[in-house]
């Protein structure tokens, strides 16, 4: 090999071990991707839908809930048209997501109640549900126990009491089996919410899940389902007494359709329907400036309706709130009935937060 090709080759060769030596040592920099703040419960009703939904935005989604069980009774739960679909659990687990089905309950006035005060009967439905818990590759289980709420008020200690026995207890058998414990709770506000031991709730869950909308509701007047200064009371309240990291905001993406000079129950619709039936009768778009909400009016036929929902536009106008008190956890009502724009106000509330982190 001539001389000066050899000086050459020991150049390059210098060259190229100074650029492995620094490339080892400072290795490239590149942007983390924000860590994933968003659940979302998946409808049964509406299954092949909201699971396409959850794995079009599967790189922002922590935990899917499919909303899957209903407890019937202390030892009875039984599940919905395609409970336990292990297709989408699969599905779901490729995509990193958490599946951590919820349970809910519909029984008659005192139903729960007379569970959740007797020992015995608690017991006996831990039993049950962690049966459920076992039947599939499940991460968890969600309670969502809402006739818990109108307790009277000579049993209301005792309901409370009783309850947060029971998710201590459901909490630590699930624990003791690695799976997770998440717990869905209405607002505690200075008139509503008294029946939920937050301190208690918080200390034994992983999650505990706020269902902040229906603030005005089907079966009464029209109007907003949230608002940022009912936020700021929730929020208040729920991180005195809860860890941030353990709070799920619940966001709304649907509304109510009442008519305005009747009194029957109004109608339930998506943001997404509520939306094209915006455009459909003409309306134009308007935020309310107080609840930073959309609505409008229309007539079907003699009657006139309005419509109150939440969009993009509004949530965005809420997250700000949630900010200022540090918690970052999301879940939305529900998979599918969101519009597509909501995904994006979610992405960049979340890197909004990242780059102003909220006083611990």
């Amino acid at each position: 090999m001539p001389r000066h090709t050899r000086r050459i080759r020991r150049s390059v060769l210098s060259v190229l071990a100074v650029t492995l030596t620094l490339s080892a040592a400072a290795p490239l920099r590149t942007e983390a991707a924000p860590p994933r703040t968003v659940s979302a419960w998946l409808p049964y009703w509406d299954q092949e839908n909201a699971y396409r939904d959850a794995l079009a935005h599967a790189a922002q989604i922590r935990t899917i809930s499919p909303f899957w069980y209903e407890t019937k009774s202390a030892t009875r739960v039984d599940g919905h048209p395609g409970a336990g679909d292990r297709r989408i659990i699969d599905g779901l687990h490729a995509k990193g997501i958490q599946v951590v089905p919820t349970v809910m309950e519909q029984m008659k006035p005192g139903g729960l109640a007379g569970i959740m005060t007797s020992p015995a009967q608690r017991a006996a439905h831990a039993k049950a549900l962690l049966a459920v818990v076992r039947s599939r590759a499940y991460d968890g289980l969600d309670l969502d126990y809402e006739t818990i709420a109108p307790t009277p008020e000579s049993k209301y200690r005792a309901v409370r009491a009783g309850y947060a026995a029971f998710v201590t207890d459901l909490c630590a058998r699930l624990h003791a089996l690695r799976k997770q414990c998440f717990v869905t709770v209405s607002p505690k506000t200075r008139t509503t919410g008294r029946i939920w031991d937050y301190r208690a709730i918080g200390a034994a869950a992983d999650r505990m899940r706020v269902m902040a909308y229906n603030m005005h509701h089907a079966e009464g007047p029209p109007g907003a389902l949230s608002t940022p200064q009912w936020y700021d009371e929730i929020l208040a309240r729920a991180t005195a007494e809860v860890p941030r990291a353990k709070l799920e905001m619940g966001l709304p993406a649907y509304g109510w359709d009442w008519a305005v000079d009747g009194k029957a129950r109004a109608r339930h619709v998506t943001s997404n329907e509520a939306e094209a039936l915006r455009r459909q009768v003409k309306a134009p778009y308007a935020l309310d400036p107080d609840s930073r909400t959309p609505h409008f009016t229309y007539r079907d036929g003699k009657k006139r309706r309005t419509v109150w929902y939440q969009d993009a536009r509004g949530t965005a106008a809420h997250l700000p709130v949630l900010r200022k008190y540090g918690v970052p956890h999301t879940v939305l009502w529900a998979l599918g009935f969101e519009q597509p724009e909501l995904w994006r106000t979610l992405a960049t509330g979340q890197r909004d937060r990242m780059a102003h982190p909220a006083r611990q």
